[in-house]
């Protein structure tokens, strides 16, 4: 009788050994949560940088568009009137939309200049001002 406790006893550690080294199923699906939210963290972070870095294309590029249209207008030499004109550029292969708004200042001397830059949908997107003086 002993000789089959000892061998059922045996056995039953057996298993229970093997029970212990698994994972159990609520264990694998914490573990998959964790790992699911972790790369759902990852992907928002990376979509991020590359919605700011297609910002950062665009706001260079229209900056390059603004200093160009006030430099055309120190270059003409020519005092600028009140109001608004529009004009277009063209940079790293893309078209921009842009106005110089032009407003009168304290001194009549000098106007300030506005060069706005507009995406496709009509936003702004840079607005670089300047001043400008009777030459």
């Amino acid at each position: 009788m002993n000789d089959r406790a000892d061998r059922r006893g045996g056995v039953r550690a057996a298993t229970a050994g093997l029970r212990r080294r698994g994972f159990t199923l609520v264990e694998v699906l914490v573990a998959l949560t964790i790992v699911a939210v972790s790369l759902g963290a990852g992907l928002k972070a990376a979509a991020a940088l590359t919605d700011n870095a297609g910002r950062m294309r665009d706001v260079t590029a229209a900056t390059w568009c603004a200093d160009n249209a006030l430099a055309d207008l120190r270059l003409g030499k020519q005092f600028p009137g009140t109001g608004e004109a529009e004009f277009q550029c063209q940079q790293l292969g893309r078209d921009y939309a842009g106005k110089l708004i032009t407003k009168g200042t304290p001194n009549p001397n000098f106007r300030r200049v506005d060069a706005v830059i507009l995406d496709d949908g009509g936003h702004v997107i840079l607005t670089l001002s300047t001043i400008v003086g009777r030459f």
